[in-house]
């Protein structure tokens, strides 16, 4: 059942950029360049330092979510906005900062926790975009990403904070920009 689980988590993890995808090329979709270009790095890093605390089914969802967000960044390139904003480098700064830290402190768990902390610097970014330019973003893409965080999370099998630390901050992290999709929609209609 874990590896189910595991499988599953990749394959939503996967799924979730085809219509993002598609909504790029429609030209509704303008990925936030920073943000994409953060996440990747961190995917990176995540998945290894899993892979060193000895993560094995749950890794899935984690190489899933790095395979599609490093799509997504080269598409970015041409298509997204932002980037070079005061916002944005104070971003990458921050992240920067992150990982000098987790390169000084090499040890596993610490790098996870860094990388979900600056992920998160990632994740203000598109949610602030998300909630002031909601129709720039594809609402079931963040539906189906949190959604392979809870089988990622299922595909630890036991309570281990480290292993479970990164599937649930993507299931909060994704259902939070649908949330500021949810409340800019709102907005712009009143």
């Amino acid at each position: 059942m874990l590896a189910i689980s595991g499988y599953i988590s990749a394959i939503l993890s996967i799924l979730m950029i085809a219509p993002y995808i598609r909504d790029i090329f429609l030209l509704k979709t303008k990925p936030e360049r920073a943000s994409w270009l953060i996440w990747t790095v961190l995917g990176f890093i995540a998945f290894f330092s899993q892979l060193a605390k000895g993560a094995t089914d749950s890794l899935w969802l984690t190489g899933g979510q790095t395979l599609a967000v490093f799509i997504i960044l080269m598409l970015s390139i041409k298509y997204g906005v932002g980037g070079l904003t005061k916002r944005d480098t104070r971003a990458l700064v921050a992240a920067g900062i992150g990982l000098i830290i987790w390169y000084i402190t090499q040890e596993a768990a610490w790098a996870l926790l860094i990388v979900i902390a600056i992920d998160s610097v990632g994740t203000l970014l598109t949610a602030i975009k998300s909630y002031e330019d909601p129709e720039s973003e594809t609402f079931s893409t963040w539906i189906i990403s949190g959604t392979s965080g809870i089988f990622g999370a299922l595909a630890v099998g036991a309570f281990h904070p480290i292993l479970l630390a990164y599937p649930i901050y993507i299931i909060i992290a994704n259902y939070m920009i649908v949330v500021m999709i949810l409340l800019g929609r709102r907005r712009t209609k009143n």
